[in-house]
């Protein structure tokens, strides 16, 4: 008798375990599928006049604004920030890290000269939301965050935006060896110097894009890849970005 009421137990217990499974993943997938229609006409027209204003500033890339026109920024910000997330301006995020001005996104991105199905390594993965435009350009992206609080953030948040790229909290300087060459290499925080790890995982014939500086302002420098030794080298605008971090501190 004891054990057959025991067996009726446990069965009231696995059923009642079960609905309570069901009902949190319902409400997980509600939130998801939610999270992934926030983004109504408001949103859209807010984003066109941003990707419109961008245009007017000399970027004439139209599949890079095309991506743009596609990723919702404002998913990137606290919902009280809807208004920021369509102005051309850089935003903090957190872990004194920022979003990067959608000017100076559309004018890394139109560097790369992107191709469909390009192998693109990304250091300093931030909120996502370069990784977002690179992968709506149809790029393979491996992105890399040295900030633990963030990349567990931006793991889940890309997720549930239904994007997959391949991300990894780690040390930018040294790249991601394993999975090179890389078609495109695009570093999105300020370097003291160019890293040799990074050059030797580009592959030849392909591009880096790099803000370079130790200061307050880098110079936003192209490098190009023409034999496994030699590298053909532009440097272009200034920019400030925060700094790429090596050991988590500057130049350590």
């Amino acid at each position: 008798m004891f054990q057959c009421e025991r067996v009726f137990v446990n069965r009231k217990q696995k059923k009642c375990e079960i609905r309570l499974f069901l009902e949190v993943s319902l409400r997980t997938n509600h939130r998801t599928i939610k999270m992934k229609q926030e983004d109504n006409f408001k949103h859209q027209g807010m984003r066109k006049q941003l990707i419109d204003s961008i245009r007017t500033k000399g970027i004439d890339d139209e599949r890079v604004l095309e991506a743009m026109l596609k990723v919702p920024r404002h998913h990137f910000l606290e919902k009280a920030f809807l208004n920021q997330a369509y102005t051309d301006q850089a935003f903090k995020i957190g872990a004194g890290q920022t979003i990067s001005q959608p000017y100076t996104v559309a004018y890394q991105t139109s560097l790369l000269h992107l191709k469909k199905g390009d192998k693109v390594l990304e250091i300093g993965t931030g909120s996502g939301y370069q990784t977002c435009i690179l992968l709506e350009m149809g790029a393979k992206v491996f992105s890399i965050e040295r900030q633990k609080e963030l990349f567990d953030k931006t793991k889940d948040l890309l997720s549930s935006l239904a994007y997959s790229p391949k991300l990894f909290y780690g040390d930018g300087y040294k790249g991601l060896p394993s999975y090179a060459p890389f078609d495109k290499v695009l570093v999105t925080c300020g370097a003291p110097h160019v890293p040799e790890e990074l050059l030797k995982q580009l592959k030849v014939g392909g591009v880096m894009v790099i803000p370079v500086g130790a200061g307050d302002v880098q110079i936003m420098t192209t490098i190009l890849k023409t034999s496994e030794t030699t590298f053909e080298t532009h440097e272009l605008k200034n920019f400030r970005f925060v700094p790429m971090l090596e050991h988590k501190e500057w130049g350590k």
